[in-house]
């Protein structure tokens, strides 16, 4: 069965840290782009980072430019959001999400979703 699993999201203070995960089954996992996207109450869903399919290219989103890292582990078919710094803006639930055989992670061409995991930044 085909799916895309977030974990790591949490209640954390300002100025924090939380890594995500995206695990990934059912697919070629090394021909997938993967991409991180948010979507925070009452806002559009935006995207926050996006990685290649061996890793080797990656972007940010200007909001979190300097704060997040995107990274992949192949072999664990495994993608990684480490975020630091954290603000109250932040907050949001976070998706991950997959496109075939691409480097690029355009919202309205992903193949595959995950549920989200909920962040919620705040003291």
């Amino acid at each position: 069965q085909l799916q895309l699993v977030e974990s790591g999201g949490g209640l954390v203070q300002p100025g924090g840290s939380l890594r995500l995960s995206c695990v990934g089954s059912g697919f070629t996992w090394a021909n997938y782009a993967i991409g991180w996207f948010r979507q925070a109450p009452g806002k559009e869903r935006e995207g926050v980072s996006c990685i290649s399919r061996g890793g080797g290219l990656t972007n940010y989103a200007d909001s979190v430019e300097g704060r997040f890292t995107i990274s992949r582990a192949n072999a664990k078919n495994t993608v990684y959001l480490q975020m630091n710094s954290l603000k109250p803006e932040d907050t949001a639930v976070y998706y991950c999400a997959a496109r075939s055989l691409s480097n690029f992670c355009p919202a309205y061409d992903m193949n595959y979703w995950g549920k989200g995991t909920l962040v919620t930044v705040s003291s």
